[in-house]
């Protein structure tokens, strides 16, 4: 009989603690290899590349995501910690050592404290329980940011490098409040920032077949040429004239448009095959408010709205009703748009609505007013991060990625004192629960858990733990002197986001491990 399909890969079956002992110790070497770059004393690691050459890092996502082990199960529970790692870069930008050294913490304690005695649902039950009340503090003790604080945010984030962190900090400074800070590659040895037009959507790639950037899920187009619609986009040959144009010019090309599922296939497929470098997102906003938008978005690049509302002919699609921007760069937040010098008409359009604003009373109306002069007047720093060595600025623009995404988090949700200390003072309140034995149990696991990074930056910088019990909120250890110090006043400070980020993924891929009981795995031969 005949066989259809590739031959089937063969499968070996773990169970019970064998296969939770194979994860675990995934897990514990992942974090030995991630945890010793926690912290302001924390090392670097070198890696090496897929071509023998060596890459400096102290980024954690960066470390977890270069590890691969011969062993298929335990490579199982790297991945899981790798995924959970990846999610907190992607919501937060940072926190990730963070997110894996409290996976493995909580791991370590369910098997202390013995919890397989108790029903696995009461445990787990237990932990969130726990988890819900120390977020609720945390949210209580957060402080709002100010400017001030802008320079200790991004002074940590970048390992203590003052001269980098405020230079990040200055980029976000003079983009203003509605303003957007981004990362290029310096022409020189010489790291700087360039304050341009620009502004950004709320609106990502359609396809991660338009991302440039695989790892870190970017789409980034120089010098674009821009179509934008207000209306539907049924097939590619609508636009084909414009795609042509696109081709034959050697442009890349951004869609601001709904584009039905057939064309959006077909420029996925292209996108893939090298044809065209294109990236689609959708228009922001509906309704009314949308064209508006739309309108204003044309003024920045230069291009005219294609719009069947208004008795635009969707067979008359040419390159006449493009538009251009220097740069287009879409991740998970949306997407940046870096313009040209703003034109008479985009300036007229500003003054106009600051009129219209003034005089507007109702909230959603001058919401919207709001938006869009956000839109329009907003500004785009760009830090050009140079090295004089590819080693070196590769190591560099980790420490920038990881601070402009922690300072964002942190102007977003505010700050807590940094070091671990929060986490770990949350531990040592005397909590009061009316639970079983299996809650409590619970309970007791994520409060011994909480207190590994704090403990793990000590431990990094050669101090031993036992001797710097926290005894009050917002005071920690300064581990560059050894003195206790009030964390916030000195500058030790996290973003909120970043340390609820860690903790929920960690607590997630923690208890789906602790619950396993069959590995199901790949025979490698």
């Amino acid at each position: 009989m005949a066989q259809f399909g590739g031959p089937k890969l063969v499968k070996k079956l773990h169970f019970d603690q064998e296969a939770k002992n194979k994860l675990v110790e995934g897990i514990n070497k992942i974090a030995a290899a991630v945890s010793s770059t926690l912290g302001a004393s924390g090392r670097t690691v070198v890696i090496e590349d897929d071509f023998g050459n060596p890459y400096v890092t102290k980024d954690g996502v960066t470390v977890a995501n270069s590890i691969m082990l011969n062993d298929t199960v335990e490579n199982l529970g790297v991945s899981m910690v790798k995924q959970a790692a990846q999610q907190t870069a992607n919501m937060a930008g940072d926190g990730t050592t963070t997110s894996i050294v409290l996976t493995q913490a909580i791991i370590r304690c369910y098997h202390k404290l013995k919890a397989s005695e108790h029903s696995f649902r009461d445990v787990k039950s237990g932990i969130n329980k726990f988890k819900d009340h120390v977020l609720k503090l945390l949210q209580d003790k957060t402080i709002k940011i100010d400017d001030k604080k802008l320079d200790d945010v991004s002074i940590i984030s970048t390992n203590n490098d003052v001269k980098l962190g405020t230079l990040i900090a200055d980029a976000f400074r003079q983009a203003g409040e509605n303003g957007i800070v981004t990362m290029e590659t310096s022409s020189t040895s010489d790291t700087y920032v360039d304050v341009v037009e620009g502004t950004r959507i709320n609106s990502m790639s359609r396809s991660p077949h338009f991302h440039t950037n695989k790892e870190k899920e970017l789409s980034e187009l120089d010098k674009p040429l821009v179509f934008i619609s207000a209306s539907d986009i049924p097939n590619v040959r609508k636009i084909q004239d414009i795609l042509e144009f696109a081709i034959k010019s050697n442009r890349s090309m951004l869609l601001i448009a709904p584009l039905d599922s057939q064309p959006l296939t077909a420029l996925a497929m292209n996108a893939v095959k090298g044809n065209i470098k294109v990236n689609v997102i959708d228009p922001p906003s509906f309704g009314l408010k949308r064209k508006d938008i739309l309108e204003d978005l044309a003024l920045l690049v230069g291009a005219k709205v294609f719009d069947e509302s208004l008795g635009d002919s969707i067979d008359a699609i040419t390159p006449d009703m493009l538009g251009e921007a220097d740069r287009a760069i879409s991740d998970k937040d949306g997407t940046v748009l870096v313009t040209a010098e703003k034109t008479a008409e985009a300036t007229e359009r500003i003054e106009y609505l600051k009129t219209a604003l003034e005089k507007e009373e109702h909230h959603v109306v001058t919401k919207h007013l709001n938006d869009r002069l956000a839109l329009l007047c907003g500004g785009v720093s760009v830090i050009y991060v140079g090295a004089d060595t590819d080693v070196e600025l590769k190591e560099k623009q980790d420490r920038v990625d990881d601070a402009i995404h922690a300072v964002k988090a942190a102007r977003k949700e505010g700050i807590l004192p940094g070091g671990g200390t929060a986490l770990a003072y949350a531990a040592n309140q005397d909590w009061e629960f009316t639970l079983n034995g299996g809650q409590l149990t619970g309970v007791e696991i994520l409060k011994d858990a909480l207190s590994a990074p704090y403990t793990k930056i000590l431990a990094n910088a050669g101090l031993d733990p036992t001797q710097y019990a926290l005894k009050k909120w917002g005071e920690g250890i300064d581990v560059t002197c050894g003195r206790r110090k009030d964390m916030i006043k000195t500058g030790i400070i996290d973003p909120l986001l970043v340390t609820k980020t860690a903790l929920n993924n960690a607590v997630s891929v923690a208890t789906t491990i602790l619950s396993t009981d069959c590995v199901i795995s790949n025979v490698r031969e």
